[in-house]
């Protein structure tokens, strides 16, 4: 224990946490305050089409502003969209960001201001490689799911097509929004679907960052405390949409689990959901959470005194249930696709699990992993997918 306490750690956030029922209305005031005149608007055709994107710039507009809209985002962004999102930033001489919608667009509003601010692309500032010496231009992000908390991460993550990986960019402050203004209204009307991958995003970064090697008190308080409110709400926000408490505290949730990164990596289940995303376009909650109770029965035996008190947590009476299959089950209560239903295949697996090797986030894993190690787990995520498959003709073959 001397050595681990040996080990210089630091938490920092520069984020400002503004959140209420309604609290978009408050979105002009908030980027006002940061001397924004002219915002790049950054979102996609979903919060378009949602009415979303006209709420939003109605209190910008009222607080005096000119907001320009870059609506390109798609899921996944790759380095094209960043880029010329930049482009357009400095054509359209803004000062200043606001990013609507899930973590792909609060992503992209990052990856703009980097380059906006330090020129060339953004592939160049992956993690590892040249530094982001400054803050990018004010932003204030505007969540519409509860799942990332890219809202108060200090990390963006962008798709790489040619290698077919994502990489991670930040590690930083000066990556962070200025402002994260959380809105729960914004998320009554997501689908069933959205909600539960979101959800299980949330809770995977809860679990991973509690479990990781860099854990320290801070990060361990605000995991701890998301983990609670995931295994009390996220069902309830599942089956009542418009439940606006359940609603409220899985944005909490979202917000928390994102401030347990800190400045460092998470495990497996990222490392492998993250690489695997650049293969194959797949939601990222959806295959996180598809992921997470395969890696948990893995690293259990590196953390087992954690993974208990996980448990607790989430309220689980792990009395004749592991706590990797209490995990494995929620994935079937909200109805997670299986692997092979979000476009993977078992002889992927050996490839899968090099890529996930490669991703930085396998160092931050709390038991030692290779791709041998991930191929064993790969295996038991397809497992699991027939096991719900199963299940489910059961169930139609019962109704």
């Amino acid at each position: 224990m001397a050595v681990l306490d040996s080990v210089l750690k630091a938490y920092q956030s520069p984020t400002r946490m503004v959140h209420a029922i309604g609290a978009l209305s408050a979105l002009g005031q908030e980027s006002a305050a940061l001397n924004i005149k002219r915002p790049l608007v950054v979102t996609d055709q979903g919060i378009v089409k949602a009415g979303l994107l006209d709420e939003a710039l109605k209190p910008l507009r009222a607080a005096g502003l000119e907001p320009v809209v870059y609506d390109q985002v798609r899921a996944n962004p790759g380095i094209q969209l960043v880029d010329a999102g930049a482009a357009y930033y400095k054509k359209e001489r803004c000062d200043g960001l606001i990013a609507i919608g899930g973590g792909s667009s609060i992503d992209s509003a990052k990856g703009i201001g980097v380059v906006a601010v330090h020129g060339g692309s953004i592939v160049q500032y992956e993690w590892g490689k040249d530094p982001i010496h400054s803050r990018i231009p004010p932003l204030v992000a505007v969540p519409t799911t509860a799942g990332t908390g890219s809202e108060v991460t200090l990390w963006a993550v962008i798709t790489d097509p040619d290698r077919k990986i994502k990489f991670n960019v930040g590690g930083t402050p000066n990556i962070a929004s200025w402002v994260a203004l959380i809105d729960p209204q914004l998320s009554v009307n997501l689908p069933a679907g959205v909600t539960a991958g979101t959800g299980m995003d949330a809770l995977t970064h809860a679990i991973e960052c509690y479990t990781m090697a860099y854990h320290q008190p801070f990060t361990d308080a605000v995991a701890i405390h998301a983990m609670e409110y995931c295994g009390r709400w996220l069902r309830v926000a599942y089956a009542q949409g418009h439940n606006l408490e359940a609603r409220y505290h899985m944005s909490m949730a979202a917000m928390l689990a994102g401030l347990s990164y800190g400045t460092d990596s998470a495990g497996a289940a990222h490392a492998m959901s993250q690489s695997a995303g650049g293969v194959h376009d797949a939601p990222h909650g959806a295959l996180t959470g598809r992921l997470l109770a395969p890696v948990m029965e893995y690293n259990y035996a590196g953390e087992p005194e954690r993974f208990a008190r996980i448990a607790q947590a989430l309220g689980l009476d792990t009395s004749n249930k592991t706590v990797w299959k209490a995990a494995e089950v929620a994935t079937e209560d909200l109805d997670i696709p299986s692997l092979n239903e979000l476009g993977f295949a078992e002889d992927e697996i050996p490839m899968l699990a090099k890529k996930a090797e490669e991703d930085s986030q396998t160092i931050g894993n709390p038991r030692d992993v290779d791709a041998h190690n991930y191929e064993k787990i790969y295996a038991r995520a397809f497992e699991a997918g027939r096991h719900r498959k199963v299940t489910r003709q059961l169930a139609h073959a019962g109704s």
